[in-house]
């Protein structure tokens, strides 16, 4: 009798498997066809007239005037409106937001149970792909891995988890409080100093999952202590960081604003600077020779300086703020015209997530004309990331991430703030099309 029913159940299971395996082959990846009216191909600069965009699934599978629509493929016309690929925002803060109420009457909200907030918000105003330049508690790690898994909405993340800082640089956000750092684990920070303490944290960082290295070279705006520009490492110091992150193929981020601090950085090797606000000739012609990518966030000086004081930011930062923003402008202004590779990043977070797309007129105004300003939040940020096979440009087998706007953004890139269609991935998150 047991023998019979090993038999059934060893059927039983072989035809369970086999059903799977059939079910699994006829559910076929959906079709849909986009209309696009048109269509900025980021790759050449030019814009292309009535083109077809074919899906399957997740990615795209043929692009052209002349591509044939599969019979029961999905259509989506977006032949009234000007379509592009996703936008890349190169510098986000995606598990946190300034004036987010996390502390209150009620008591305090831990920040990473209301991190998943801020997804949405920037998806739906065209940002397919990120970078999370600074997290605690690696939420951007988290949230990176519940988005692939299919158990968040949001986009692309490519997370730098802790941010690599020198004790008491801009990256060391642990209380100045000697009792509550002493139970805080040494490993759970981005502090590190001297050689191997740098060399170890970024094995740690890239083990927990970091898909890009940021270390702080110079001081900032928005931290204790009254200088912008100091350098907060030593050359050889920064120069372990980027060794050790390249050697695990890991691209290196600077926080940078410092005229010296900035040197250091492209001397040891990095693959963009963040901010460069205080950058000189000899720095724009270094960025120039080592192919390094400027990422400057121009647009959030108007927000800290308008808003500053509502969401809490220091009169000391402040005053830091008002010498660095118009400087960092007129220096971005001298890379762009040098022609430096720049990448679009904004620090949102700082202001509130889903505004990213507000620095397009500040790159216009200060030295790139529209098409290159969309270049930089497409095609160039990917090739930053080390995407450019996966996003970037509407293209065969890269991923279906692409958005419409009703106006032409070559004519007014302002149009670019009120995205009308969302699609990441091949599916549909916004469509505001008539």
């Amino acid at each position: 009798m047991k023998k019979i029913t090993k038999q059934i159940i060893s059927i039983l299971s072989i035809t369970f498997l086999f059903t799977s395996i059939l079910f699994s082959q006829s559910k076929k990846p959906e079709i849909k066809a986009i209309k696009a009216g048109k269509l900025i191909d980021t790759e050449t600069g030019r814009v292309l007239n009535n083109q077809i965009i074919l899906i399957e699934g997740e990615k795209i599978k043929a692009v052209g005037a002349d591509v044939k629509i599969p019979e029961g493929a999905k259509v989506i016309d977006l032949s009234n409106a000007t379509v592009l690929p996703g936008l890349i925002d190169c510098h986000t803060h995606i598990t946190g937001q300034s004036g987010n109420r996390v502390f209150g009457r009620g008591g305090y909200i831990n920040p990473s149970v209301v991190a998943h907030l801020y997804l949405m918000p920037t998806l739906k105003a065209g940002f397919t792909s990120i970078r999370s330049l600074g997290s605690n508690s690696f939420d951007d790690v988290s949230l990176k891995r519940a988005i692939e898994r299919g158990l968040l909405d949001g986009p692309r993340i490519q997370p730098a988890s802790f941010y690599i800082s020198s004790t008491g640089g801009h990256g060391d956000t642990s209380p100045r409080n000697p009792w509550v750092d002493s139970k805080r684990p040494p490993e759970y920070t981005g502090v590190a100093d001297g050689v191997d303490e740098v060399r170890k944290k970024v094995r740690y960082l890239v083990k927990m999952g970091a898909g890009v290295i940021k270390m702080g070279a110079s001081a900032g705006v928005l931290s204790v202590g009254d200088s912008v520009a100091a350098p907060q490492y030593s050359q050889e110091e920064m120069n372990a960081i980027v060794q050790e992150a390249h050697r695990l193929e890991r691209k290196v981020t600077a926080h940078a604003h410092g005229t010296e601090a900035i040197k250091m950085a492209i001397k040891a090797g990095v693959d963009s600077i963040e901010h460069g606000s205080l950058i000189d000739n000899e720095g724009i012609r270094l960025m120039k020779e080592n192919g390094v990518y400027l990422v400057a966030d121009i647009y959030v000086s108007d927000f800290i300086l308008s808003q500053g004081k509502k969401i809490g930011i220091s009169e000391q930062s402040l005053a830091k703020e008002r010498i660095v923003g118009k400087t960092q402008r007129e220096n971005f202004q001298k890379a762009v015209k040098a022609g430096v590779k720049i990448a679009f990043g904004t620090d949102a977070g700082i202001f509130p997530h889903g505004l990213n797309a507000r620095q397009f007129s500040f790159m216009t105004k200060w030295g790139m004309t529209p098409m290159q300003s969309i270049q930089a939040a497409t095609i160039n940020a990917a090739d930053l990331f080390g995407w450019k096979d996966k996003v970037g440009s509407i293209k065969a087998e890269k991923y279906a991430d692409i958005i419409a706007v009703e106006n032409d953004p070559l004519k007014d890139v302002k149009v670019l703030e009120n995205v009308s269609f969302v699609m990441k991935g091949g599916k549909v998150y916004k469509n505001l099309q008539k």
